[in-house]
């Protein structure tokens, strides 16, 4: 049997360079989908991606894109005939233009449109799905507080109060993605008199609704996070979430949001390595190009091998999710490894290239920043690797 060698440098205008999808896992999808996915490509190729790093720069929000991104009709896709792979890939592809983008869609679609569909009446649907679903509104998950993140489910400080067909609630909501511009928010409060957690359609315009931007931020620039204060707000019965009646039942969003992150950091994993890949063909040093030197390959490789592994394990997921039979700690699991593989992997990148990679103009520098914020949000990875150990010993280690 002999080996056959690969030809070299010179074979490559030869024949098409492999794309990071190195499994072919989209050939999972079917025509409908497929073709969707090309679409959604094709738009942030031309609307999102050339752009992206001046919004991110400026800390600027393209609220001119949201007509465009409503109209590829992509909202919740479970919720209209495509499958759980689809809508993984879609984040994914969102995230391999501009990661901000793909959390903005998210916390939109993903925690508020879902809420109506999971807790919502039917006039709750009647009011608010129609303009959501198209993104002529726009909302968020208003969960976390200034002194509480991993811990908010014992400790909620933000306090509801009924009188008569009103709800009156005060507190404040730190890290709210699409805070500062949404007209309403899936609003979590504390029952005064029963203790039991509820959920409020919140109307960002009412009196005593104060949001503030949270500055200075090195990560995910784009997303208008907020600080939200809530002053003898009064918020009608008509728009409490009936379907909320504890803390556990935040745990249907949170579980698919979990998953839908792990997608995200496959996403930022596909952007390093196209980002990587291209600047090490095309740059040289010593009269050749860096791709041309083994430890930028090793680089590349284990970029790949990352990317790989984390697709592959999110595809399992997605079939779980198919059966039914996803659970948390699968979730967390997912989250958890994914965006260890991604800091793995923006990092290399980065390294890869060199000096610019640590300036915006590269590309690299958002990415390698971004994936901070991934890493950290929708349940740090220290928690999520908790609700592993819990599941694999039967022992918590959160108190």
């Amino acid at each position: 049997m002999s080996l056959q060698h690969d030809a070299g440098p010179s074979s490559r205008a030869e024949r098409p360079l492999p794309g990071p999808d190195f499994l072919d896992i989209e050939a999972q999808l079917d025509e409908r989908e497929r073709t969707k996915l090309a679409e959604v490509r094709a738009f942030v190729a031309e609307h999102v991606a050339p752009h992206a790093g001046q919004w991110w720069t400026a800390e600027q929000f393209p609220f001119h894109l949201l007509p465009g991104l409503g109209a590829l009709g992509v909202s919740t896709p479970t919720r209209h005939g495509y499958s759980h792979l689809f809508h993984g890939l879609l984040i994914a592809e969102l995230a391999r233009a501009d990661a901000s983008l793909a959390t903005f869609f998210m916390i939109h679609h993903d925690l508020f449109v879902e809420s109506l569909y999971d807790f919502g009446t039917e006039d709750q649907r009647a009011r608010y799905l129609a303009d959501a679903a198209a993104l002529r509104t726009t909302g968020a998950f208003a969960l976390t507080e200034p002194d509480h993140g991993s811990d908010v489910a014992k400790g909620m400080e933000t306090r509801a109060r009924r009188e008569g067909e009103t709800w009156v609630v005060n507190g404040a909501k730190r890290w709210i993605g699409n805070g500062t511009f949404c007209e309403h928010m899936l609003l979590w409060a504390l029952d005064e008199d029963t203790g039991t957690v509820r959920g409020f359609i919140l109307d960002t315009s009412l009196p005593g609704v104060t949001t503030s931007r949270i500055e200075n931020k090195i990560s995910l620039r784009t997303v208008q996070n907020a600080d939200v204060r809530l002053q003898d707000v009064r918020i009608p019965e008509a728009d409490r979430f009936p379907g909320i009646e504890s803390f556990a039942d935040t745990n249907q969003l949170l579980r698919s949001s979990r998953i839908m992150v792990g997608w995200l950091a496959v996403g930022q994993q596909l952007a390093a390595f196209d980002v990587a890949r291209a600047y090490v063909l095309e740059r040289e040093q010593f009269g050749r190009p860096l791709a041309a030197f083994q430890l930028i390959q090793q680089k590349l490789a284990t970029m790949l091998g990352n990317a790989t592994a984390s697709m592959a394990l999110m595809v399992q997921v997605a079939h779980a999710q198919a059966r039914g039979t996803e659970r948390m700690d699968q979730a967390a699991l997912a989250k958890a490894f994914t965006t260890e593989r991604m800091r793995e992997s923006v990092a290399l990148g980065r390294a890869a290239l060199g000096g610019n990679g640590i300036v915006t103009d590269h590309r690299m520098a958002r990415i390698f920043s971004d994936a901070e914020a991934v890493y950290t949000y929708e349940g740090t990875h220290d928690v999520n690797q908790l609700i592993v150990g819990r599941a694999v010993t039967g022992i918590s280690a959160i108190a």
